[in-house]
């Protein structure tokens, strides 16, 4: 008896343990409101005082688009689906029902259009999902079929489970501002299957519609933001690495230092080399490549290790830096306060150090 008890407790234990996916979307407890009849409103005769009745708790009225299916095991009780706006400069509008992000332009290396489909195509391969129609210049992009195998909940006395197989397309549309530097990345459920064994089902509710929706979405931002933290990881490490330089001219014909590296990489990189050297950067101006600097040198400014002569190659006074991209280098160019360039002499002068700070490693960040 002792046995049978035990087993019978261990078998309760199991079947209430379980739970379904009907039941983790659900509402618990009983339905039995669904049968409740709407009740008649209070009748006063006209000859006696009317009543003064509260609406604290009057429930409000069914819109027009609501669905009046979504009752009892029908309505989902699972939180709202929201698009995380995780990348840096990215925001949703308040109020929107459509599965959207809007994207600023906070990286100039190349036009946010091209940055978006560029990830959003990175994605799609990361996770095996075909493309079944790109328009660069209709902004649309329709994936193939997503087939999803899982395994469904069958009845508690069956002790097994079913496979259940779930296909989607989806269309993804991007809509730019006419300035270009914001643009909205929105996605729509275009086709959905659902096959567990002989059933199917090729339609499914406006809620578990925009739960595809954002979902998809959410992992496009995702995999957009991971790429972002991997390209600024990729960059730290090449600024903090030494770059090598050499004597040549910018586009003008004017001397200038020459850095083989990208403007991108070089632009924080001389700030780094600046300030090592014993430079004040007073202003800056990266989408013209124009530096405004004061040169505050002392007793163990960059020339003590360089010469020994009392006299200065450089004035403790202001000067100002042109760096321009010069195809997969940069281009360096000092000025005086008044934008008169350097001779090749001074630059001559000062390019060994600058040189030499310019290529060391680990520089400090």
């Amino acid at each position: 008896m002792k046995t049978l008890l035990a087993l019978v407790s261990g078998t309760v234990v199991v079947l209430t343990g379980c739970a379904s996916q009907l039941e983790r979307t659900t509402a618990s407890g009983s339905y039995e409101y669904l049968e409740e009849q709407e009740r008649a409103s209070l009748k006063i005769p006209d000859d006696v005082d009317q009543p003064e009745f509260s609406r604290d708790y009057e429930l409000p009225p069914l819109g027009e688009k609501a669905d009046k299916r979504m009752l009892g095991r029908d309505l989902s009780v699972q939180s709202p689906a929201l698009v995380l706006p995780l990348v840096t400069g990215s925001h949703v509008q308040e109020g929107q029902t459509a599965a959207t992000v809007w994207f600023d332009q906070v990286d100039d290396s190349q036009p946010l259009e091209r940055a978006i489909w560029n990830s959003l195509l990175s994605f799609l391969e990361e996770q095996g999902i075909g493309i079944d129609k790109f328009d660069p210049d209709a902004n649309t992009l329709v994936t193939d079929w997503m087939v999803i195998t899982k395994e469904v909940d069958s009845k508690w006395y069956k002790w097994s489970s079913t496979e259940s197989q779930i296909g989607k397309r989806f269309e993804f549309s991007l809509e730019k501002k006419s300035h270009g530097r914001t643009a909205a990345l929105h996605v729509e459920l275009k086709d959905y299957m659902a096959t567990t064994n002989d059933d199917v089902v090729a339609s499914i509710s406006d809620a578990q519609r925009r739960r595809e929706e954002v979902d998809i979405l959410n992992q496009v931002i995702n995999h957009y933001e991971y790429q972002i933290q991997l390209e600024d990881s990729r960059k730290l490490t090449k600024i903090r690495q030494g770059l090598e330089m050499s004597m040549g001219f910018d586009a003008d014909g004017n001397p200038a230092f020459v850095i083989d590296e990208k403007y991108d990489i070089t632009w924080p990189r001389l700030l780094l080399v600046l300030r090592k050297l014993g430079f004040d950067v007073k202003d800056l101006d990266k989408s013209t490549g124009l530096l405004f600097v004061s040169y505050v040198g002392d007793d163990s400014s960059w020339f003590s290790d360089w010469f020994s002569s009392d006299d200065e190659l450089l004035e403790e006074d202001d000067y100002r830096l042109q760096v321009k991209k010069a195809g997969e280098k940069t281009s360096v160019t000092f000025m005086d306060n008044e934008s008169n360039p350097f001779e090749a002499n001074m630059i001559a002068d000062i390019y060994e150090p600058f040189k030499k700070v310019m290529s060391e490693d680990d520089l400090d960040i």
